[in-house]
This record gives C-alpha cells, sequence and structure tokens, in this order.
C-alpha cells in the first residue's frame, strides 16, 4: 500500500455494503483494498475512453438518422 492515504468517509446501500463484506472475507482483502481498485479501474476506463475519443476527434461527424440509413443501406438493420 502506499505510505501516504487519505482517509474519507462514503455512504454505502445497505446491500452493496454486504456484498462488499463478504467479497472482502472471500478475498482476504479489505473494503478499503476493494473500494480503492474499483475507483482504479473506473478511472483507468474514463482514462481509455478519453484516449479513444482524443484519437477520433478529427472524423466527420454524421447524424443519428445519417447512421440509420448507413445500417439499413449495409443490411444490418
Amino acid at each position: 500500500m502506499e505510505s501516504t492515504q487519505k482517509r474519507a468517509t462514503i455512504y454505502l446501500d445497505p446491500m452493496l455494503h454486504k456484498a462488499l463484506k463478504l467479497k472482502s472475507i472471500e478475498t482476504s482483502k479489505s473494503i478499503s483494498a476493494l473500494v480503492n481498485q474499483a475507483v482504479r479501474d473506473a478511472l483507468a476506463e474514463d482514462a481509455a475512453d478519453i484516449a479513444a475519443y482524443e484519437e477520433r476527434i478529427d472524423e466527420p461527424m454524421i447524424s443519428f438518422s445519417e447512421m440509420v440509413k448507413r445500417l439499413q443501406q449495409d443490411g444490418r438493420i
């Protein structure tokens, strides 16, 4: 673990808390470790989404109706 950690208070739905407690027991990891990993995973997914967006930023935009027409022409819908 990191040498410096910050404390935070979060409020969980009771069923989520119960699920976290059970997973904590089964995996021998603390609830804090599980929550930290979940946040890391979510932020990594956001970073990947941002990177994908930035790669495609110069692509031309098309309207929803144009997309539907293309799908129909291709026989996909």
